[in-house]
């Protein structure tokens, strides 16, 4: 009973820290604006380049999934480890190693040079969906694996003992899987693409190719039109929102296909065509993620000791709100996995604009202290809100099956409250919590948010005072930074994952 207490209160709250301080904006505004031409272009413009980033995701992980699937070999499991990392690489610092590899002045386009062949003009729709697929591509490859690896082992034998050629495999076995996997990656990169902000600002092309976003930072930094903002937000809310709801209602579908728990094995001939072919698109996949890496690495590294104090400086207030928003964000994704409707509250922090949610905490905070002196305790409340859908979304599934598992055997034993949490979900949800906190920390490190708008010089975060660098083309300084904010983003998930692992079950 307590424990439904707390989550319900936890949900309450949430909800609260979202529609206060968008009532707060709204109030100031004055009522709902009207939207421009150019308003509804930038709206428009958001939904097809998330569309084609999450297209051009899955279409390309398919191959890749398909040669990671298929194909066994040491290293195997590590480098599908390794391929998740651009997902919780801090934006700006994946931003400046896209740049070095595939910018203007990049290693591809000094070799389309030496050939005679133009260089590569990265800014705009094209520069947002390199990025975007450069981000969620591991994501997709991760989850369509996934769909492969939960088909049962027999079918796969079955086929080969029918000699089934590649074509009749694909449309027997691999089509329905990819037809039940594909639709939920789509929506999951669909739904993260829609909110993006960083892309866009460091990779936008101009006015046609503004997202939503970005149009909200512009309405507030520049236009100072609040009531434009936050009818922009509203907009945004409502359809990422309902995205979202599709999303969560299509995850938790659960799988009809009932094997007897062997491990997959590869039954079909391995010819030397299929082999090339799979280890070229593995080979391909894995230069495209971790070139950009390196980059940063190879460039960073002889920087680092010329940094400047400010960098430095920023690097403690940026540990200090990881640290903090990880905290929030783990103590409301915990009791609000435990019910279904906890789950849907999770993702209005991550519908509703930063920018808005950022504004709507300065507004309230306004009368009674300064807000720029108040603008990293803002972030680390906004940060911990942005993260809460993937915590929510790890610790549920898990908590969900230490029920179907446990329940009725800590119902006989009367274990109830918090010495059922004590014993029975807290050893078995340490695996899925350290992962959880380690996303929140990762993601908190390299936010280049709702910070843009209010921080002074003084009290700037990491990304942002990067992000500073490369406007005044200090690009080495930016080099030095970006390194240092990777390992820390990184350093950070590790060592969360790491605790998480060495509980109940690692």
């Amino acid at each position: 009973m307590a424990s439904r207490v707390i989550a319900i209160t936890s949900a309450g709250l949430v909800t609260a820290l979202v529609a206060i301080p968008l009532f707060a904006v709204f109030s100031r505004a004055g009522g709902i604006a009207t939207l421009g031409a150019g308003d509804w272009l930038a709206f428009r413009f958001t939904v097809w380049q998330a569309a084609l980033s999450a297209f051009l995701s899955c279409v390309f992980a398919i191959p890749a999934a398909r040669a990671l699937h298929r194909q066994r070999f040491r290293g195997r499991e590590a480098l599908i480890t390794l391929l998740g990392a651009p997902f919780i690489l801090p934006v700006i610092v994946a931003i400046l190693g896209l740049l070095a590899v595939f910018g203007r002045e990049g290693m591809l386009s000094q070799v389309l040079m030496l050939v005679g062949l133009p260089r590569i003009q990265v800014y705009g729709l094209q520069g947002i969906l390199l990025a975007h697929v450069f981000f969620n591509l591991p994501l997709a490859i991760r989850l369509i694996l996934q769909g492969w690896q939960e088909v049962p082992a027999e079918r796969f034998r079955l086929a080969a003992q029918l000699g089934l050629g590649s074509r009749a495999m694909f449309r027997v076995v691999e089509g329905p899987l990819l037809k039940k996997a594909l639709p939920g990656a789509f929506l999951v990169i669909f739904v993260v693409c829609l909110s993006s902000f960083a892309v866009a600002l460091t990779l936008g092309g101009g006015p046609r190719a503004t997202t939503v976003e970005l149009a909200i930072y512009q309405a507030f930094r520049f236009d100072f039109d609040i009531g434009k903002a936050a009818t922009l937000a509203v907009v945004q809310l409502v359809f990422v929102g309902f995205a979202a709801a599709i999303l969560l209602r299509l995850v938790g579908t659960p799988a009809s296909d009932v094997g007897l728990g062997r491990a997959q094995v590869v039954f079909q001939k391995q010819t030397w065509a299929r082999m090339l072919l799979d280890f070229g698109v593995i080979a391909f996949v894995a230069a495209f993620l971790m070139l950009p890496i390196a980059s940063i690495v190879f460039s960073g590294v002889f920087e680092l000791t010329s940094l400047p104090p400010s960098v430095f400086r920023a690097a403690g207030h940026s540990l200090t709100v990881a640290l903090v928003s990880t905290g929030l964000c783990i103590a409301f994704a915990i009791p609000l996995a435990t019910f279904r409707l906890g789950q849907m509250v999770s993702l209005f922090g991550f519908a509703l604009s930063p920018l808005v949610l950022g504004t709507g905490l300065f507004l309230l905070i306004q009368p009674y202290a300064n807000p720029f002196d108040l603008a990293l305790v803002v972030t680390c409340v906004t940060n911990a809100l942005m993260a809460l859908p993937f915590a929510v979304r790890a610790i549920g599934p898990a908590y969900s099956q230490i029920n179907a598992d446990y329940a009725r055997t800590a119902d006989m034993l009367s274990l109830d409250g918090w010495a059922r949490w004590r014993w029975l979900y807290l050893p078995r949800l340490r695996r899925p919590i350290g992962f959880s906190a380690g996303l929140a920390a990762a993601l908190s490190m390299g936010d280049l948010g709702v910070i843009v708008l209010f921080a002074d010089p003084d009290r700037a975060t990491l990304p942002l005072q990067m992000y500073r660098l490369m406007s005044a083309y200090q690009m080495d300084a930016a080099s030095g930074a970006a390194l240092l904010l990777l390992a820390l983003s990184l350093g950070l998930f590790w060592i969360f994952d790491q605790g998480g692992r060495r509980g109940f079950g690692a």
